[in-house]
């Protein structure tokens, strides 16, 4: 499958992975030609950290019900929330 077939599929009805999609060709576009470096571990902090975040204050800080809502276990949820400082 060629790059620019893998990315319409990548598209095709999913607005989480069109954004993610679109931010990170935004993100290659701007290091103009530069290598990335840890670009896995960058993702999932800009993923996280907000996906955190929002799950928290949707069920009110009840760290129990974002951790079954996430579907990790609570001391996970505890241990990510230290190491992006959101407790």
């Amino acid at each position: 499958m060629t790059e620019q077939a893998e990315r319409a599929t990548l598209r095709e009805g999913d607005p989480i992975a069109e954004a993610i999609v679109a931010s990170l060709e935004q993100y290659f576009h701007d290091l103009d030609g530069e290598a990335p470096c840890a670009l896995y571990d960058m993702v999932l902090a800009r993923v996280e950290k907000p996906l955190l975040r929002l799950v928290l204050a949707r069920v009110g800080g009840n760290q129990t019900r974002a951790a079954e809502m996430l579907g990790i276990n609570r001391n996970t949820l505890r241990k990510k929330l230290q190491g992006y400082d959101l407790l």
